[in-house]
């Protein structure tokens, strides 16, 4: 029972870690759903490499919302930047975990075309050899690249916006 408890005092500690990391998956799985309908993963794919960076808006956003969501519902409108800090590194490693399963989702249902399409395009235009683009673009390399790049990057935004949210 006590252990029950537990569970339950841990699940409402990190329970809005836990809500915000779903609403940036379900972010970032509507992002590449936009890229795909927009061209930027077959017709327009030249253009991918600058628009796929604004993604870093709805992203810093959404961390944001998070700690400010934690500061005021949890902390009861005051939070140190440890805190901050703490909370946006629990949502980046929730994030994290499921990084394998969204870059899943996103090359097998969303865009399953892309890693062709961009190894076509690289060859076509000289930048890499056949090999090299095989070599890189594939899921399993997207898959390795996106979890070292999710935690630094969350990281990263959690140390940037936990300044702006800490409130004494």
């Amino acid at each position: 029972n006590i252990f029950k408890n537990l569970k339950i005092r841990q699940m409402k500690t990190i329970g809005i870690e836990i809500k915000w990391a779903i609403y940036f998956i379900v972010m970032m799985l509507s992002w590449m759903l936009i890229e795909k309908l927009s061209g930027l993963h077959d017709v327009h794919l030249d253009q991918h490499a600058i628009y796929t960076n604004f993604v870093m808006i709805p992203a810093i956003l959404v961390y944001f919302f998070a700690l400010k969501d934690k500061r005021e519902n949890f902390f009861g409108g005051k939070i140190t930047y440890g805190q901050a800090f703490k909370s946006g590194a629990i949502v980046t490693a929730i994030i994290t975990i499921a990084t394998p399963l969204t870059q899943y989702i996103t090359s097998t249902i969303i865009t399953p075309n892309y890693f062709e399409n961009i190894i076509a395009y690289s060859v076509e235009n000289n930048m890499v050899s056949l090999e090299e683009a095989q070599a890189y673009f594939n899921l399993k390399n997207y898959i390795i690249q996106s979890t070292i790049f999710t935690p630094f990057m969350g990281v990263l935004t959690t140390a940037v916006v936990s300044i702006f949210i800490k409130r004494k």
